[in-house]
């Protein structure tokens, strides 16, 4: 019996240690609850681990078959279980997903240090890659080489035994910090709405809006109109309502999320994420995070960014400036008594926009209705590549808003799921 069979055998009716029944094995949304995530993390990391090891005992001489593909193909399970946790922990997070995502962080954390600073998988992996240009490999396969020996160099694998204990230490701490900074950001995005309750204070705003803020509303088991912070909400407000105080305190909402105290706050978790950035950098060999960060980027190094971005600021600064200026002067003339602040600009450039060209996004809004962009982006992705999209209503899918896809050449030959 495969270690999959018997951990199906152990957690039944986890779907995790199923084969998907699904359309082209898709996630079973549908069937997938909060309690089978851990222990599904919990077999899969078990498994993995039993992979890596496999590599490492291997008695044969390392080749690019028996340990970078051998390497890339391990893991399958954990793939199959962080997929689904990750994507819905950014978009449809409850209290269950938050709570188990602090408790297997860690564990994924030290699970990927312990494959990473393995000093006898690096030595294989390393062993390939010196051979690289002997290797009659395709590029792609020359990427994979590459990718993985960095992966691994650049994470700790040529540190001493001692800082590697450091690093692990620090990688741990640094995946909570990260974890707790965004999920802050994500409660205080959801928790915060401001009920207005009389219609008059909200003139300028189109219908369309008018009816999200209302159905917002109803939701929450009230009467009027609910703003929140969400983009949906947020962009068009600033935009078209007339009403600046409330656009003040939209504005302040948003541009202060969890800088303010209170249950959520995020001040000292980013003074410890840039500390503890530091001290990995220090640590790897690098004067500042980025420097690390930048040694695969197209930049290279900070010299190269900040040189980028004065060039920048030197040929956009007077069109700015300018534009600036433009749009003040329509503020003037239509009444304000101020200089504009952030909370105004939206509001004012839209309105000077709609002046001058006869044009605004309300006009332009019946060419980007969503089906229609739909029908623009794939008809446009048939005509150069030859592929088709058949939207597939047996696939299960997370929230009623998402539409699910099959994907087929000119052949008619299935690709992938969209």
């Amino acid at each position: 019996m495969s270690a999959l069979s018997i951990a199906a055998s152990v957690s039944a009716g986890n779907p995790f240690f199923e084969t998907y029944k699904t359309p082209h094995q898709t996630i079973p949304f549908n069937e997938i609850k909060a309690e089978h995530y851990f222990p599904a993390f919990q077999e899969a990391m078990k498994q993995h681990s039993a992979e890596v090891n496999a590599i490492i005992n291997n008695p044969q001489v390392a080749t690019f078959e028996n340990t970078i593909v051998a390497l890339e193909k391990s893991g399958a399970l954990l793939n199959k279980v962080s997929s689904p946790f990750y994507n819905m922990l950014g978009s449809e997070t409850n209290d269950d997903l938050q709570a188990i995502a602090e408790k297997v962080s860690p564990l994924v954390t030290e699970h990927a240090n312990s494959i990473r600073l393995n000093e006898k998988l690096f030595a294989r992996i390393k062993a390939v890659y010196l051979q690289k240009d002997k290797l009659s490999l395709s590029s792609e396969q020359q990427m994979l080489l590459k990718n993985t020996y960095e992966e691994f160099a650049n994470n700790g694998a040529n540190l001493s035994e001692a800082d590697k204990a450091i690093y692990r230490e620090l990688s741990k701490e640094m995946s909570l910090l990260t974890l707790q900074y965004g999920q802050n950001v994500l409660k205080e995005t959801n928790n915060y709405s401001l009920l207005i309750t009389n219609k008059a204070l909200l003139t300028g705003l189109p219908e369309d809006l008018m009816g999200v803020l209302e159905s917002n509303a109803k939701s929450a088991g009230k009467e009027g109109w609910l703003l929140n912070l969400k983009a949906t909400c947020y962009v068009p407000f600033m935009k078209y309502a007339d009403n600046r105080d409330l656009r003040r305190e939209l504005y302040m909402a948003y541009t202060t999320k969890c800088m303010l105290g209170g249950e959520f706050d995020n001040i000292e978790n980013v003074r410890k994420i840039a500390n503890t950035r530091l001290k990995v950098a220090n640590l790897l060999g690098y004067k500042s995070y980025a420097d690390y960060e930048l040694i695969d980027r197209m930049a290279e190094n900070k010299d190269k960014v900040y040189d980028l971005l004065n060039k920048l600021l030197t040929a956009y600064k007077p069109a700015a400036e300018k534009e600036e200026a433009e749009v003040q002067a329509y503020a003037d003339k239509n009444g304000a008594y101020f200089k504009l602040q952030p909370w105004d600009w939206s509001y004012y450039s839209e309105k000077l926009k709609d002046e001058k060209y006869s044009v605004n996004d309300e006009m332009l809004k019946p060419y980007f209705e969503l089906e229609h962009v739909k029908k623009g982006v794939f008809g446009l992705a048939t005509r150069l590549y030859g592929i088709s999209f058949t939207k597939n209503t047996k696939i299960p899918v997370y929230n009623s808003e998402v539409d699910a896809y099959d994907v087929t050449d000119e052949k008619g030959n299935f690709v992938a799921v969209l």
